[in-house]
């Protein structure tokens, strides 16, 4: 997997390194980058490229212990000194580290970091090998892993635990992308190249399940049937060993391939047809989400069952991951899979006799007659423990809507999706969506209008896809308008966008409509919910505050302002920080499209109240 680094960008141009030590180049020679927390700062900026990090962040990473009371003033001489090596690169005349509310953001282009080219190379890769194009795939994929030096990444800052864990992330994704080039290299017949790189690396990973499957095939490929056998017992032992599991369907029926049995007999038809035929098409256009999906994937995937909570705002796109995963593991599942939607086609809620009944139809269990909720509840359950199948519950609303519904026994998984956290539920694997990086949102929207028209003005790409706060769903949405509009030019509409006043009108296509989607989230709020939110909403331009800013809008004492506002992020209204961190340090965030909706909708109500001009909730905007 690793080989030394690829040559740095164009001439008099810098770039950085995070795949091996942190170093940095200009023209072949070193920049020095100064003494140790000068390089965590530095390091930790480059690890969340053009992403705003927080003041709070980088103070762990600096002092993860006891910080000292001089702690921000010395961050700010150790974000000088970065500005500084910048300012000695570019000739004064770019402003590389720029400081917002959200933190400081370090601005750097796709040639100038490794980690940005590695994601661009692997990225490409994907969709030449979607388009069928494997051996360009191959190659773009081996370029990407290239990338990588000999030592592990980041491997001189680890004893920082932020640092570490941005070094993990870095290596999982790299582990992905080494195995969709096996496997293109496998599929193109040149298993062979593969063969002891995917050695090394299962004896590094031996319960990565993926890797063992390309390795198997790479052996068996090339004419080693015996050692792919060996593989599989090799895995088999271990799991029961280790975990008391038994190897996945899938990797079961290449064993059966290896064996010479061809593919494994799939169930009858009819039955599984059934329950199949709810689940939706998956998306050609799906991006990005790996760590998520690699984590989704083990729990619903699981041989005696699992049920998993993928939650994250409207448009973040839980459906879209779920219904992903249900077709990835559809070979798991002999029983079938089954999509219900817990909402009616207004946004209302449906009541869990009804999805009871969907569920019993679905599944083939119907009973003489229309049955009363225990009766369909003890059918359902009754199902459930008698069959393998995978149930996605999608935009489910509250817990009691779902109660009843998960197994109690057996071997079927749930999959549910909501706004809010469930936090009633348990015990469930939960997964929660945050927005994507600007990278993932880009190549979302390249793959809606192609790469061509990208290309002629990345720069209003960018600020498209900021404009709309990375949110998948209306990424989307501005990707199928502007696939209709090739008329209008990217920083047009990217101006059109950022406009608070009329973002919303424009991220509407056809019968797609962001606005409607958030509209139908603000339903599910209580109206002293709605009322905290719109207060919150209109605090800044960033849709952001602390602690103190939210306890003078809300104006109310410290402990009932924690409490709204940790019942807003328990609706997915808010997003707080990943980490843990105390309330007065952390620093909250109204998704940017929910607050100009949250806005909007404040000042329309305020407008039409009768004997108030302007309401509370009117005056904070306008401050706003």
């Amino acid at each position: 997997m690793s080989r030394p680094a690829a040559c740095p960008g164009p001439a008099g141009a810098v770039y950085f390194s995070l795949l091996g030590p942190l170093t940095a180049v200009v023209d072949g020679r070193p920049l020095p980058l100064g003494p140790r927390k000068q390089r965590l700062v530095l390091a930790t900026l480059l690890s969340r490229p053009n992403t705003p990090v927080p003041v709070d962040v980088l103070t762990d990473v600096v002092w993860p212990d006891a910080p000292p009371r001089t702690a921000r003033k010395n961050l700010q001489v150790y974000v000088s000194a970065a500005r500084t090596l910048f300012a000695a690169v570019d000739g004064g005349d770019r402003d590389r580290v720029v400081h917002g509310c959200g933190g400081y953001r370090l601005r750097i282009e796709e040639g100038e970091l490794d980690t940005l080219r590695f994601r661009a190379l692997a990225r490409a890769g994907r969709a030449a090998g979607e388009r069928g194009d494997l051996r360009t795939a191959a190659r773009l994929l081996r370029e990407a892993l290239d990338l990588w030096g000999e030592r592990p990444p980041l491997h001189d800052l680890r004893d920082s635990d932020v640092v570490a864990q941005e070094a993990e992330r870095l290596e999982a994704r790299c582990l992905t992308v080494y195995e969709e080039w096996a496997e293109a290299e496998i599929e193109t017949g040149r298993a062979a190249v593969a063969v002891d790189g995917l050695r090394d690396l299962v004896e590094r990973h031996p319960l990565r399940e993926r890797l063992r499957a390309a390795w198997m095939n790479s052996l068996h490929q090339s004419g080693r049937q015996s050692e792919a056998l060996a593989v599989y017992d090799d895995y088999r032992q271990l799991l029961a060993r280790e975990l008391g599991l038994e190897p996945s369907p899938a990797l079961a029926a290449l064993y059966g391939r290896v064996l010479g049995r061809g593919a494994s007999p799939r169930p009858s038809a009819g039955r599984k047809a059934a329950c199949d035929v709810s689940l939706p098409a998956d998306l050609r256009d799906f991006t990005g989400r790996e760590d998520e999906l690699a984590r989704l994937l083990p729990v619903a995937g699981a041989p005696d069952g699992g049920v998993a909570v993928v939650t994250g705002p409207a448009g973040v796109g839980k459906s879209v991951l779920a219904v992903r995963a249900a077709h990835l593991l559809g070979e798991g599942f002999p029983d079938g899979r089954i999509h219900v939607r817990a909402r009616r086609q207004d946004g209302a809620a449906r009541t869990r006799t009804d999805l009871l009944e969907e569920l019993v139809r679905l599944c083939g269990a119907d009973t003489p007659g229309r049955p009363d909720a225990a009766e369909a509840e003890n059918t359902w359950q009754d199902w459930l423990s008698r069959h393998r199948a995978l149930v996605v519950l999608d935009d489910v609303v509250d817990e009691a809507s779902v109660r009843g519904l998960l197994p109690r026994t057996g071997r079927s998984s749930v999959v549910l999706t909501a706004r809010g956290q469930l936090a009633g539920l348990a015990p469930v694997h939960r997964i929660a969506l945050c927005v994507p990086e600007d990278g993932e949102a880009l190549d979302l929207l390249e793959r809606l209008i192609g790469p061509d028209r990208l290309r002629t003005d990345p720069a209003a790409a960018l600020r498209i896809v900021r404009a709309c706060g990375a949110l998948p769903l209306a990424v989307a949405v501005s990707g199928m308008r502007l696939a209709v509009l090739r008329h209008l030019p990217l920083a047009e509409y990217a101006a059109r966008v950022e406009d608070p006043g009329a973002a919303l009108d424009e991220l509407v296509a056809g019968d797609v409509s962001v606005r409607s989607r958030i509209a139908a989230g603000w339903q599910d709020l209580s109206a002293r919910d709605r009322t905290a939110l719109a207060r919150l909403a209109g605090l800044s331009s960033d849709c952001g505050f602390t602690l103190e800013r939210a306890m003078a809008a809300l104006r109310r004492d410290e402990r009932e302002t924690i409490r709204a506002v940790e019942a807003l992020i328990g609706t997915g209204a808010v997003t707080s920080p990943a980490g843990e961190v105390t309330a007065h340090a952390a620093w909250y965030e109204v998704p940017r499209l929910l607050c100009l909706y949250a806005r909007e909708t404040a000042g329309h109500e305020d407008a039409g109240a009768p004997g108030a001009s302007r309401g509370p909730a009117l005056q904070l905007l306008s401050r706003g």
